[in-house]
């Protein structure tokens, strides 16, 4: 297993801490396909399906030789992934497809609440191989929540970047109480990645960022999960939240490697769905990636995915390439109003996440996603990292929103007559 430049080609070895090539490109991890295809079978991953056994009880660790071949003392795991693939007639109906067709892939039931996980326990395991003792981050919340739990469980020092008043309490919180070093910045999340980048080369801070290859590798699993859930059937369309673009890189990443072994014949189609005012990759798609257009302000009420400069830009580009992928953008209202649909099927999810059914139902309305083929949403965060958004939403307080489908609370007197009078009215 070595890294590679994605564009030059220099190799690199991956017992040295290196998280970009020299030419300033991004890396891969790169695998021996032959020595991988001799290791592992669709039998091998079945047999370790639901056992309690360390390491393999993970939802990550299950698919080591596809993901980190290390020595097992290293890994550091709480466990994570084996998440739910869920169905749900409501919300396809919402979106415009039969719910037979839609799968919906939910990692806010990884530990800490998002899909951040399944990239920091590759991350933090490579970090204690490498006797690295500090670990950073920029985030704008679930970053710096997993890797805060992730360094407290190998017992690791975290540094985490933030933009100042810029991220969601029920984040931020996870991050305190996990014990991380949090540095607020007076700026945005690129300040804070740019600043962190920084301080991590100069300050010997092992960086734990998406740009660290080895995250990718983790976040890998949700796909190869989401498959091997699905009895190594291919959807048509796998749909995902576009922020730092780290998913999407990892999904591409995953597929051709897949393909590679002999796991799958074919790939699905990637559709990258971002918000409106954080759209980069968007707004490049439009000229077909001739000129890489970041957005220096961005502004969504999806904290999640308010990044206007991804540092995955070029791997999922090359992602949307390989896959003959699309790229859409939604509005915060159509976020809102598409999560409202999610949390109120019972499954719930933080804003970002519902941008994938937004964009879903734009995608079918706009014919390019046709109404008989398969699709896998993914839903990344858990409903109650941002409860300010869900809160605000249903007491009809959000400015510039329709909020059509608001489940305000009733107040009444406190006499059984005027509850009475309220509960008629429900039932």
């Amino acid at each position: 297993m070595i890294l590679k430049c994605i564009e030059c080609a220099k190799e690199y070895p991956i017992d040295k801490v290196r998280y970009e090539c020299d030419c300033g490109s991004l890396l891969d991890v790169i695998h021996n396909t032959e020595a991988v295809k001799e290791q592992v079978s669709k039998e091998l991953f079945d047999k370790r399906l639901g056992t309690k056994n360390y390491p393999y009880n993970s939802g990550v660790w299950r698919y080591k030789e596809l993901i980190l071949p290390v020595d097992e003392k290293y890994i550091v795991t709480r466990p994570e992934g084996n998440t739910n693939l869920y169905k749900s007639e409501k919300i396809a109906r919402f979106a415009g497809l039969d719910p037979k067709l839609l799968f919906l892939k939910h990692e806010g039931e990884n530990p800490t609440g998002s899909f951040k996980d399944r990239g920091m326990t590759t991350g933090v395991t490579q970090a204690k191989f490498l006797n690295s003792k500090i670990v950073a981050c920029a985030s704008t919340g679930n970053t710096s929540a997993s890797m805060a739990a992730f360094a407290a469980v190998g017992n690791l020092k975290p540094i985490v970047f933030i933009p100042e008043g810029k991220i969601a309490y029920g984040k931020l919180a996870q991050a305190l109480a996990y014990g991380a070093n949090t540095i607020q910045i007076r700026g945005n999340f690129d300040d804070a990645m740019a600043l962190v980048k920084d301080a991590s080369l100069e300050l010997n801070l092992y960086l734990l960022n998406s740009v660290n290859p080895f995250r990718l590798e983790g976040q890998k699993t949700i796909i190869i999960e989401m498959i091997h859930q699905m009895n190594w059937d291919i959807p048509d369309w796998i749909i995902v939240p576009g922020g730092n673009l780290g998913n999407s890189s990892a999904f591409g990443k995953a597929l051709n490697e897949l393909r590679e072994v002999g796991l799958i014949e074919r790939l699905p189609r990637i559709a990258v769905i971002q918000a409106e005012n954080a759209n980069p990759l968007y707004l490049s798609y439009l000229n077909e990636f001739e000129k890489y257009i970041p957005v220096e302000d961005p502004d969504t009420i999806a904290t999640a995915i308010k990044i206007g400069d991804p540092v995955n830009y070029k791997k999922a580009v090359r992602t949307i390439r390989w896959t003959n992928g699309v790229v859409e953008q939604v509005s915060d209202n159509e976020i809102m109003n598409a999560k409202a649909i999610i949390d109120g099927a019972g499954i719930g999810a933080e804003p970002a996440s519902c941008s994938t059914i937004a964009g879903l139902k734009k995608l079918i309305s706009n014919g390019i996603i046709k109404n008989d083929e398969k699709v896998c949403c993914i839903l990344t965060g858990n409903l109650l990292k941002d409860p300010d958004a869900t809160v605000n939403y249903h007491m009809e307080k959000l400015e510039g929103f329709d909020m059509k489908y608001a489940n305000k609370p009733i107040v009444c007197d406190a006499d059984y007559d005027s509850v009475k009078k309220v509960l008629k009215n429900i039932i």
